[in-house]
């Protein structure tokens, strides 16, 4: 399954001394994000599964034909896109966690990094052999379409806080994607498409980035323009071709983590502010799996091929009896949190593998800088 099992908590620690890791952090996850399913895409691709890409790249046009300004971030496994949130006070959720949700409102958020999350799967689709359809085309210039006069908007960002939108920089940094891969898209495939346009609005983008989203006092990447936090989607700047590894921002991005969002060797997702001022919901969390693994694949990038190795095999030693693993983790307690199996946390294990194999001649497509 693509589609995560129902919500758990952040589960309990069964220790009197230890605050709940849970509570309102508890969500249905029943359903396929299409970060998972771009994810889902290219894992495929790069383990050389071209039937099983292809079938995966029709359901998503499936699912997300129609109106661009539509466009979900997630839907049910059949496509489904009535997905109404609801508490179900009756039940008592797992280990206590309450309140059990049924539906997930994030469904109605605007996450713009989703539009070049799916322009940058299929081009990777169409560079590894499965080729262009006209009606696949037609459809992602939609897309574009959109995105020319939306990219500028806040939005609820990757990890769909519930305190407001945001000018999110990871947003921004994937709608510069999706500008250059449709760009790469026209000159490289020989699509019919504005690419001088979106040359300039990539450009536009790339720069805006860089002045808004940067914080230069302290040489690290933010969360969000003008803010102070950090958030460990900065790591997937160099790894979707944003800036190179070597770049000084970078380097100083995956310092400014090391320090400020790493706890008991792994990363968390972003600071957790207990009353719940930074996203909406309060309490804490554990690290975040899919994070640690990125921080693995920077340092790979970067040529720490020892800190990657050893972040990786770490991660390895989390999983359980059968190879799975969760979507957080407790150090202190030393177990697995929240929704499990989590295929966000997998499909993270599978590119950092490929990133640990440099040679690899599919991952190279995604580093154009």
């Amino acid at each position: 399954m693509y589609a995560d099992a129902l919500g758990l908590s952040r589960a309990r620690i069964d220790r009197p001394d230890q605050e709940w890791i849970g509570g309102v952090r508890n969500w249905d996850y029943r359903y396929c994000w299409l970060r998972d399913a771009t994810s889902t895409l290219d894992a495929l691709l790069l383990g050389g599964f071209q039937n099983e890409a292809r079938a995966w790249r029709d359901w998503l046009l499936r699912a997300i034909a129609g109106d661009p300004s539509k466009l979900q971030i997630l839907y049910g496994v059949a496509g489904e896109r009535r997905i109404t949130e609801q508490e179900i006070p009756w039940l008592p959720g797992y280990e206590g966690s309450k309140p059990v949700r049924v539906g997930n409102a994030a469904s109605a958020q605007l996450q713009l990094d989703v539009y070049g999350e799916v322009m940058d799967a299929m081009y990777q689709a169409h560079l590894a052999g499965i080729p262009p359809e006209s009606a696949t085309w037609k459809l992602q210039c939609k897309l574009m379409d959109f995105l020319e006069s939306s990219w500028r908007e806040p939005d609820s960002g990757m990890w769909e806080v519930r305190s407001g939108r945001r000018q999110f920089t990871y947003s921004r940094v994937m709608a510069w994607v999706a500008f250059d891969r449709a760009v790469k898209s026209v000159e490289e495939l020989r699509l019919d498409g504005p690419s001088a346009r979106w040359r300039s609005l990539r450009d536009a983008v790339h720069a805006e980035v860089c002045e808004r989203g940067f914080d230069r006092a302290r040489g690290t990447f933010t969360q969000s323009y003008g803010s102070r936090e950090l958030d460990a989607s900065t790591l997937l700047i160099p790894l979707v071709g944003f800036l190179p590894p070597d770049d000084p921002r970078v380097v100083g991005t995956v310092s400014a983590i090391e320090r400020d969002l790493m706890r008991g060797g792994f990363v968390q997702r972003y600071s957790i502010d207990p009353g719940g001022a930074s996203d909406g919901l309060p309490g804490p969390e554990g690290v975040f799996l899919a994070c640690s693994f990125w921080l693995a694949s920077c340092y790979a990038l970067m040529g720490r091929e020892a800190d990657a190795r050893g972040l990786f095999e770490r991660l390895l030693a989390l999983r359980n009896d059968v190879g799975l693993l969760s979507e957080e983790y407790d150090p202190a307690a030393k177990r697995l949190l929240g929704n499990f199996p989590q295929a966000f946390s997998h499909l993270a294990l599978v590119g950092t593998a490929f990133d640990l194999h440099p040679g690899h001649p599919g991952r190279t497509h995604r580093r154009p800088y």
